[in-house]
């Protein structure tokens, strides 16, 4: 009998949207158990605390099965090592994404040659939407109710007052 395959879909998730959510739903059909892992860097100045954001993915995600949303600092390798955890999920949006996802996959699998990558293009409709892009047009008032999950806007819209 084969172990349970778990993965990891890591991220700053500042804050999730639509495009996130495409990635988690398609990959938590992929595999055992999916976990949301939120990466503290405390060097990064975001919108939300790890606590909301952790908050908002779980609301955000609450009709997907087979998932946990957790935060951890440092390596992610390290991270999958100590968790059993043999998968990292890694979407993109762009040929820009590929470059940059190839070689962090390759520096992971010379940390971990024990974990995989498995790298999943966005849906074509999600393609242009990024975290900092969504943060960058809310400043301008711009309708972005398409692209991130309805209790992101609610929270996004709070945060903007």
């Amino acid at each position: 009998m084969s172990k349970p395959v778990k993965a990891i879909f890591a991220g700053s998730f500042d804050p999730i949207t639509n495009g996130h959510i495409d990635i988690i739903e398609r990959a938590s059909k992929l595999f055992d158990k999916l976990i949301i892992g939120i990466l503290i860097n405390p060097n990064k100045k975001t919108m939300f605390t790890i606590s909301e954001r952790i908050e908002l993915i779980k609301k955000s995600t609450e009709h997907i099965e087979k998932i946990e949303v957790i935060s951890f600092e440092g390596l992610l390798v390290d991270y999958c090592k100590k968790n059993d955890v043999s998968v990292l999920v890694r979407g993109i949006r762009s040929t820009a994404d590929v470059e940059y996802e190839l070689q962090m996959a390759h520096m992971n699998k010379e940390l971990a040659n024990e974990i995989e990558t498995i790298i999943l293009p966005t849906s074509t409709k999600y393609s242009y939407i990024s975290s900092s892009l969504i943060k960058e047009v809310l400043s301008f008032d711009a309708d972005i109710e398409n692209l991130v999950p309805k209790c992101v806007l609610d929270e996004l819209k709070l945060k903007k007052k």
